[in-house]
């Protein structure tokens, strides 16, 4: 059985270069990677080549869970493309699209079989509307 896709995108204010640096950058990583304000994402690592490592901690800011997500990178295409090769075999890929108001950020990943698609698909939503504020506040400097 093929492996479902789920989609999320956001526009943000930033050219494509700005964008994928908020994206990519592990001290900005650290202010939009989380779900919503129970959560946070203490730490974040990013070798930026193929092959290198993604790595973010993400944890309950009550210390009642957390755990790391990581992958390798099978594709960094600066500044139109990244593609994570994710622990447990699955693929995300984020585009970067210029646009008129800036950027069309576009993440593209399997699902995981252990929870419902539309959870899977609300939480990468949620989080990548979370780098929408990062990257909003980021422009408004």
């Amino acid at each position: 059985m093929p492996t479902q896709k789920i989609t999320v995108t956001t526009e943000v204010p930033l050219s494509p270069e700005e964008a994928w640096r908020v994206y990519t950058d592990p001290s900005e990583i650290t202010r939009w990677n989380f779900a919503n304000d129970d959560w946070h994402c203490p730490t974040a690592t990013t070798n930026l080549q193929v092959g290198g490592v993604h790595k973010a901690r993400m944890e309950a800011k009550d210390g009642s869970f957390g755990f790391d997500f990581e992958g390798t990178y099978a594709e960094v295409d600066a500044p139109r493309a990244l593609t994570i090769l994710l622990g447990d075999g699955r693929q995300s890929r984020t585009t970067f699209q210029p646009s008129a108001a800036g950027t069309v950020v576009t993440t593209t990943f399997d699902a995981e079989s252990e929870n419902a698609a539309e959870m899977q698909q609300q939480g990468w939503q949620a989080i990548l509307s979370n780098y929408q504020k990062r990257a909003e506040a980021v422009s408004a400097r």
